[in-house]
């Protein structure tokens, strides 16, 4: 049952009241298996658990195959060695331009304006990323603008991390002016998994900020599993849309977590109760500690299909991969890939 007192407190005293240790969230569960906390512990080691006390609060009592659980329970199997699963999948290091901006696609490029997250998803393709060494300073703002207006073809910036969401209105509001400033720029958009972990992050002020900018805003959440949209998360993504800002979900396909098609369908159908559109289902980037969530792509085309026979067009995502180097994200479904 959802614990309403964590859903609806200040989210800045949430997000400094994280769950930390594999011990506690497993006890908060019910789950004292020893098997599981030696694993989450070592796992934990290498990429620390981090997760808000509100998302617990959605999961199952007592079950260690809650799908929501297993996005952020580290797991053993973390620590093998798979040569496929490396630790920079995307090439971003390529892509790092300036500290703070990676610049992969003709029109768009990512500001990396922190490294710290709400929650530490476990199949992170940023998991390795050397966020410390790239996160823009106030003085790194005209290395950044200069950037922009040499690449007259850029007409939108994507706030990413890290997670943007965890900086503070003030800080958001200072880049957000800053990118206003600039005529070429049109659509801004925000990737967050925040509104989904702690949706009280989606307060009076924020929406203020963003429905003020000249701006296009669009705000793509990160959510997987319906199960992750209760009532007042649903509520919180609606203070978005009524103040007329785009809001779109992208997923990533995880093995036993969301790998059937009714699953997605439900996941498609209670985004739409939160006037949320379904815009990218992510086939795993293959980062290193995250192999035990993939699946062979026969079983995606075999989800996928399914799932569009089910749905209709509209609440159907693109099945996408990111592959290194690529000028867009690589469409599979319908392609040689299959």
């Amino acid at each position: 049952m959802i614990n309403y007192l964590y859903q609806e407190q200040n989210w800045k005293t949430q997000l400094s009241d994280l769950i930390t240790d594999p011990k506690e969230l497993l006890q908060q569960l019910q789950l004292s298996t020893d098997q599981l906390l030696s694993g989450a512990i070592l796992a934990s080691e290498q990429f620390k658990l981090r997760v808000p006390r509100a998302f617990v609060a959605k999961m199952n009592i007592g079950d260690a195959f809650d799908p929501l659980l297993l996005q952020v329970l580290p797991h053993h199997l973390e620590l093998e060695d798979h040569p496929e699963f490396v630790t920079d999948p995307l090439g971003e290091k390529e892509a790092n331009q300036l500290p703070g901006v990676l610049h992969k696609y003709q029109s768009r490029f990512l500001l990396t304006l922190t490294g710290a997250c709400a929650v530490h998803c476990r199949y992170c393709f940023r998991r390795h990323f050397p966020y410390q060494e790239n996160l823009p300073k106030n003085n790194d703002w005209d290395a950044i603008k200069n950037y922009i207006e040499q690449n007259p073809q850029i007409n939108e910036v994507i706030l990413s991390g890290g997670d943007p969401l965890t900086l503070s209105n003030a800080k958001l509001e200072i880049w957000l002016k800053r990118l206003e400033s600039l005529p070429q720029l049109k659509i801004l958009r925000i990737h967050s998994r925040v509104p989904v972990v702690i949706p009280s992050r989606i307060d009076d002020e924020f929406v203020t900020i963003l429905k003020n900018s000249r701006l296009r805003i669009i705000v793509v959440i990160h959510s997987n599993h319906a199960a992750e949209l209760d009532d007042y998360t649903v509520q919180k993504l609606g203070q978005l849309v009524h103040n007329q800002i785009t809001v779109l979900n992208q997923a990533v396909l995880l093995k036993g977590v969301n790998d059937s098609p009714d699953v997605l369908t439900a996941l498609s159908y209670r985004l739409f109760d939160a006037q949320v559109m379904p815009y990218y289902l992510h086939v795993l980037d293959k980062v290193k500690g995250a192999q035990h969530f993939d699946l062979k792509l026969q079983k995606i085309e075999q989800i996928y299909t399914e799932l569009l026979a089910t749905l209709p067009g509209y609440l159907v995502p693109k099945l996408v991969r990111e592959v290194a180097g690529e000028n867009n994200k690589t469409p599979l479904y319908g392609t040689k890939v299959f």
